[in-house]
Order: C-alpha cells, then structure tokens, then sequence
C-alpha cells in the first residue's frame, strides 16, 4: 500500500513566526548577541580565565592587555584589589540574567493573575486592583524599588522582590486590557454558553488570546530589571561585595575612574550590549506577533 503524502502549504507556527522576527534585522542581531552572553553566562568557568573572586596582589589596576604594560593573563586587566575584569564580567553576566529572569517570572505570574481578575470580573474589584497600580505606578520606579529594599533590607534577593512588585503594574494594566477587548467576542461568550465556568473561561480560553502583548512586554521588563538591578547595585542597596553583580562593580571602582578607565569602562559596557541586545529581540517579537504589523 503507498503512502501519500498530502502538502498543505500551510508554513508552521514556528516558520512563521521566524519569517516576520528575521525580517527586523537588528531583532536578528540582538538574538545572536543574547545567545551568546547565554552561553558565557552558562559555561562562566570555562570561559573565564581566573575565579571571579581570586586577588592579585601583584597587578593591582593592570592595564588591559592591548596597553603598554598590560598583561595577556588579565585581557581586560584587573580592579583595584587585583581581581581579573574579564572574569568578573563573565560570571556577572550569570547575576544578571538570573535576575531577569526571576524578576520577569514573578511579575507576569503576579501581575497575569490580578489583570485577568480584574479585566474578567469588572466593577469594584477591577476599581480598587486599578486605583492601587495607579499608587504604585505614580512613584518613580527605581525611587520605589529604592525604598522597597531599604525596607526589606540590603541583598539581591530583596532587590529582585522590590523590582518584581514595580514591574507588576505594567503586567496588570496590560493583561487586563486585553481581557476587556476579548471576554465579549464571539468565541468567549459560545464557551460560555456551552457551559464553560469561570475558570476554565479566564485561564483557557481568553488568557491563552493575550499572551503576544505579553511576551513583549515581558522582553522589555527583562532588559529594566537588569537595568534596575545594576542601579540597586551601585547605590549599595543590591548585590553585595564582592558579588561580580555588575552595578556592584561600576559601585566598587568609581573613585578609580580618573586614572583607571577600565574598571568602569567594561562594567557599563556589558550592561548597555546586554539591554540593548535584548530590547532589540523585543522589537523583532513586537514585529512577529503583532497581527497588525503583519498585514502591513
């Protein structure tokens, strides 16, 4: 008996998606740069020359390697306690992605959940969940997260929970939007008279029709939470020394700015590829999952 085969013509999910994100080319890029900060931050002691920790008390602020004097064992040279940059940097870029993705992770489930309540339900409870972002969001967001982890106390895992809960209303406003615009539509209101309860209404069928603005905005939380992060971290209030976190470091070296550029130079470097490597990726996902950009 022979098979045959039958063509749809139809492109896959996954084909169409790649179609629209690879026609932005900087989307493209700024996902070839993600990947392989990923990877650097996955495989860190591979990568990386010395311990992130290790000192060197004979080449304390070495020049980097390219420098008359530098060294090729400390390519981008070392701090003022003798600590390899490179490295430091490498095993930084772990902090950081781990904080976005922790942050993200808490602000989309927290903030998912309350904007589908709210959107879904309406009336008092959409009044008072909204009444109460527009507090949070009325206050300047690193101002709060500032306050938020001095309350809490000093630490990267305060920070990551005070960022998280600025980061909330923007998840909430949005989820609910697109809740409003979708519960009355056509396919909501047939499963809802086919005996559909509310749960399976919120989670199963309208929530799954939300989730493109959502994977946008989650893109760019990502890129503000490092940005958050790194700004908690030079004001003393994030990582903790001698944690490679990279705010942490631009903290540790800004009083050797005027006669060892390096020490700050890299750190600042490494936050500005990897927010706009990421805010890029952004703009490609906005591209490819934007009904409306497509037809265009």
């Amino acid at each position: 008996m022979s098979t045959v085969t039958v063509k749809t013509g139809q492109p896959s999910a996954v084909a169409e998606f790649w179609h629209y994100f690879s026609r932005n080319k900087g989307a493209v890029i700024g996902l070839v740069i993600f990947i392989v900060i990923l990877v650097v931050a996955v495989f860190a002691p591979l990568f990386a020359p010395h311990a992130p920790n290790e000192q060197n008390r004979q080449v304390l602020l070495a020049v980097p390697a390219w420098m008359e004097g530098g060294s090729a064992s400390f390519p981008l040279g070392t701090d003022a306690v003798g600590r390899d940059i490179l490295s430091r940097l490498i095993y930084g870029a772990r902090f950081s992605l781990f904080i976005g993705v922790v942050v993200v992770t808490l602000s989309v489930m927290s903030g998912v959940l309350i904007g589908l309540v709210a959107g879904y339900f309406r009336g008092s409870v959409d009044t008072a969940i909204m009444r109460l972002m527009d507090i949070i969001l009325a206050f300047p967001s690193l101002l709060l997260a500032l306050v938020l982890v001095a309350v809490l106390g000093p630490g990267l895992t305060n920070a990551m929970i005070a960022i998280s809960l600025v980061n909330q209303p923007h998840f909430v406003r949005l989820t609910r939007a697109s809740v409003i615009s979708e519960r009355e539509k056509e396919y909501v209101i047939a499963s809802r008279v086919a005996g559909a309860g509310t749960f399976r209404l919120m989670f199963k069928t309208i929530l799954p029709n939300c989730l493109g603005p959502l994977i946008v905005q989650a893109t760019l939380a990502f890129s503000a939470a490092i940005l958050d992060a790194a700004a908690l971290g030079f004001l003393g209030m994030g990582a903790q020394p001698p944690t490679p976190e990279w705010g942490t470091m631009l903290a540790e070296s800004r009083e050797f700015i005027s006669r060892a550029w390096w020490v700050v130079t890299f750190p600042g470097l490494a936050i500005l590829i990897t927010v706009l490597a990421i805010n890029l990726m952004g703009d490609g996902l906005r591209d490819a999952l934007d009904p409306k950009l497509k037809r265009s």
